[in-house]
């Protein structure tokens, strides 16, 4: 998968995101939560895809971690 495909998963998955949050009835918190630990994911992809690219290291050889390991980064 490349940034581009990268950019528009996570377009996809925000409008997902809005949309469940923005409709008449309480959202499924359980579906809300997938959808922001594969959010997490994504980001976490090109973050890591970027960073090999600035050190000159084959982007494509990263790989998408596992939400515990995402989700359980310091900010």
């Amino acid at each position: 998968m490349d940034d581009q495909e990268i950019l528009g998963r996570i377009r996809s998955l925000v409008n997902e995101e809005h949309e469940l949050r923005e409709g008449g009835s309480p959202p499924d918190e359980a579906k809300v939560q997938r959808l922001e630990e594969a959010l997490d994911q994504c980001w976490d992809l090109l973050r890591q895809r970027r960073a090999r690219r600035q050190y000159d290291e084959d982007p494509d050889s990263a790989s998408v971690r596992d939400t515990d390991t995402v989700e359980h980064y310091r900010q």
